[in-house]
């Protein structure tokens, strides 16, 4: 998964990425200190995968992995190329989900870019900027597809259709992701490549001791289906270069139980309906794996490798609470707590699961 961390200049992306991620990238309060994209992967946090492996005895332990690429600021007419616009927008394309970072923290050293603090406007002129290169991105498309749908080709005409709704939609404001896919081009959102598309967890960077999220981007995540957390970047960033014992009592001080790379890992889960599943048999590896929520078994052996989704007879399923209850299969097997499933059993979050051929 790839998530791009976008924002106003100053926003505190940059220290937010660092933070996350333990990288140095360069901060500054002035803006467009980052030009090209920073990236970083890092490790999914979850208890549950050590757990599983000591108890079925296995080694190495692999966790899921994020990449966050933190994206050069954007300002008011980057859709025309203002400030860095074409590599912000060029930087978004290549993630999954967007983490906007929103100012709400009224540290007067750290600059505006237009002098004010407003969250919503800040939101506004994010999205405002997105929805202008989509338009124009499917405009440009419209008129490609409209030729070959002159021919009555029902995958373009149905393409067609749907474009027209799309930049109907963005001029009224409305993202893209507001207008339904056509089943009869079923590829179509994937060759728009439309920025408001892509699903947005809002990161409220906030002052120190504030937890939730500021009243503006809270309403704007309920109207757009977006999702939302309270973050201040610049306590994370002190908390991560802290002994972790010390950060962790620090945190629980402040009220909260989880670091904020967690909180956001689990907010994007949320965001993007991802469930984790493990693989783990003694003597090879534990291995936690992303899978979309409602995915089944046969989805789920495809994770693990193309030859086994293959060969897909069975899958033995346990959650992984009762297999560490239980101490490991073995003793799983004597409680009659594994389970066969058939291909098309919906995992589920905490699953461990074992393909058979």
């Amino acid at each position: 998964m790839k998530i791009g961390i976008v924002g106003l200049p100053n926003a505190g992306k940059t220290t937010l990425f660092n933070a996350l991620t333990r990288a140095t990238a360069e901060t500054a309060v002035y803006a467009f200190t980052t030009v090209d994209p920073n990236v970083a992967v890092v490790e999914v946090p979850d208890e549950r995968l050590g757990a599983v492996a000591e108890a079925v005895g296995a080694s190495p332990v692999v966790p899921e992995t994020i990449e966050f690429h933190d994206i050069a600021g954007l300002v008011r007419g980057a859709a025309e190329g203002e400030g860095l616009g074409n590599r912000f927008l060029a930087g978004i394309r290549e993630t999954d989900a967007i983490c906007h970072v929103v100012r709400a923290h009224s540290d007067e050293g750290v600059p505006h870019p237009e002098g004010r603090i407003d969250p919503a406007g800040d939101i506004e002129t994010v999205e405002a900027e997105l929805m202008l290169a989509d338009l124009e991105q499917a405009e440009g498309r419209l008129g490609r597809v409209a030729k070959q749908a002159g021919s009555g080709e029902k995958e373009a005409v149905a393409e067609r259709e749907w474009l027209q709704q799309v930049i109907d939609a963005l001029r009224r404001g409305e993202p893209a992701r507001s207008v339904s896919p056509p089943d009869a081009a079923a590829g179509a959102p994937e060759r728009l490549q439309a920025l408001s598309s892509k699903p947005v967890l809002y990161v409220a960077n906030v002052d120190e001791g504030v937890s939730e999220v500021p009243g503006a981007v809270a309403a704007n995540a309920s109207r757009t289906g977006a999702g939302s957390i309270a973050v201040s970047a610049r306590i994370e960033a002190e908390l991560a270069e802290m002994d972790p014992a010390e950060a962790a009592e620090i945190r629980a001080e402040l009220g909260f139980a989880e670091s904020g790379l967690e909180r956001l890992i689990g907010a994007a889960h949320d965001l993007l309906q991802i469930v984790t599943f493990f693989t783990a048999h003694e003597g090879s590896e534990a291995r936690a794996r992303s899978l979309a929520r409602g995915g089944t078994a046969w989805d789920a052996a495809g994770k693990v490798h193309s030859d086994i989704q293959a060969g897909f007879a069975r899958a033995e399923v346990i959650a992984w609470r009762e297999l560490v209850e239980a101490g490991g299969y073995a003793a799983a097997r004597e409680r009659a707590l594994l389970r066969t499933e058939g291909r098309d059993y919906a995992v589920q979050d905490g699953d461990v699961v074992t393909i058979r051929n």
